[in-house]
């Protein structure tokens, strides 16, 4: 296993272990469900963001691999001349755009209110913990399936 995919397998496990004290919280109902969120979902979703860049630089291999992940396919360093990204990133790039990995890497998500039309009044919408685990899943699912096809080449 790389450097990168192991960094990015250990920020997946952190997010994991936040989110199952998140959840242990949001059970017992101590705290609104709102106050959890602002205090878990910053966190967890970092850590996500992570494993995902830790994974684009699995992926892609460059050299020298950098300090620092990428949050999105346009930030991965500049391929080498001849080669060309590789089907699993332009998979990721799509995935950016809509849907699950939109969602994670949206990070005005979580402050955004939600309204009906014609109300003036709002209600906070927020992330839950069962929300940010379908992140945590849908990235492992991917890494699974991915990791598999690279470990291939």
């Amino acid at each position: 296993m790389s450097s990168a995919r192991a960094r990015a397998n250990h920020h997946l496990y952190l997010a994991r272990t936040l989110l199952r004290g998140w959840q242990r919280e949001a059970d017992e109902e101590a705290v609104p469900g709102s106050i959890l969120s602002q205090a878990y979902l910053p966190a967890v979703r970092e850590h996500l963001v992570l494993a995902y860049g830790w994974f684009l630089l699995e992926i892609t291999r460059p050299e020298p691999m950098p300090a620092q992940p990428p949050r999105c396919v346009a930030q991965l360093p500049a391929l080498p001349q001849g080669k060309s990204l590789p089907g699993e990133a332009r998979e990721f790039e799509q995935l950016e755009q809509g849907g699950w990995l939109a969602e994670l890497l949206d990070t005005d998500a979580a402050t955004t209110a939600s309204r009906t039309p014609g109300n003036l009044a709002s209600t906070p919408a927020f992330t839950t913990a069962r929300d940010a685990g379908a992140w945590a899943d849908a990235l492992q699912k991917v890494f699974d399936r991915m990791g598999d096809a690279l470990d291939e080449y």
